[in-house]
């Protein structure tokens, strides 16, 4: 108990006589940042999709986001699925859902209105930007936020509210983000294929949460494997054809 109560964790705030979490704070502030910078980067480009295509396709990106955030975030936890209610289903919610419905609501939504154009290139910058602010206020929520990882003697092992030292696991990704951000803005020079910029940055992140996930407390869905191990592996597969081809050309350079 008394390293507990050293612990800084979770970081709040008080309200009206209440205790909130910051990360509500950071949730929303990532929301309005990477907005302003994804108009803020396209005032710089051609877009060969229109205006109005592109307001048809965010909104096949957030309804897509709204599902896949909360499918895959119930399926971390298969336990709960046989009593399942709607308070439970609307606060469960995964990054990595939301990318991955993301996805297919945008390709059906540019199904629907006709394009046929890559679209996720411009976006990059923006979502890395996002998931760094909102990842900070996972990191200040603690054990309260079930992002965190399974105890290490490493010493990047953290006490984050419980008094065992844990691995960081939103430090990483931070980290991880920050390093993308630096890659994908030493790419945005070079002559790519419209869509592989998307592509790699899908590639990159479910890697990185392939890996992380084996040094967290999950919960197996299928072979030992939790619902974030299955999601990065579906992302391998549907891009298997950019993995193969990206992998070719480093080669070829090498």
């Amino acid at each position: 108990m008394l390293l507990k109560t050293l612990s800084p964790f979770p970081f709040q705030f008080e309200l009206f006589g209440n205790q909130y979490h910051y990360h509500y704070i950071f949730e929303t502030l990532a929301f309005i940042i990477g907005v302003r910078i994804y108009y803020y980067l396209k005032k710089g480009i051609t877009d060969p999709i229109s205006d109005e295509n592109r307001l048809w396709i965010m909104l096949g990106a957030m309804l897509g986001a709204l599902i896949g955030s909360r499918v895959v975030a119930v399926l971390e936890t298969p336990e709960i699925i046989g009593h399942l209610t709607f308070s439970v289903l609307y606060q469960s919610k995964t990054i990595v859902g939301g990318l991955l419905g993301g996805l297919f609501g945008v390709e059906l939504m540019k199904k629907i209105i006709g394009v046929n154009v890559a679209s996720g290139d411009i976006y990059v910058i923006p979502i890395l930007i996002a998931l760094i602010i909102g990842r900070i206020g996972c990191f200040s929520m603690g054990i309260d936020e079930p992002t965190y990882g399974i105890p290490t003697h490493l010493f990047t092992g953290m006490d984050l509210g419980d008094g065992i030292p844990r691995h960081p696991i939103m430090l990483y990704e931070i980290i991880y983000l920050v390093l993308l951000v630096f890659i994908f803005n030493g790419l945005k020079h070079k002559k790519l294929i419209n869509g592989d910029r998307f592509k790699l940055f899908m590639v990159l992140y479910f890697l990185f949460r392939f890996l992380i996930e084996f040094i967290k407390p999950y919960h197996s869905l299928f072979f030992n494997l939790s619902s974030i191990h299955w999601s990065a592996l579906f992302i391998f597969i549907y891009y298997y054809r950019f993995i193969i081809r990206i992998s070719k050309e480093i080669l070829h350079k090498q």
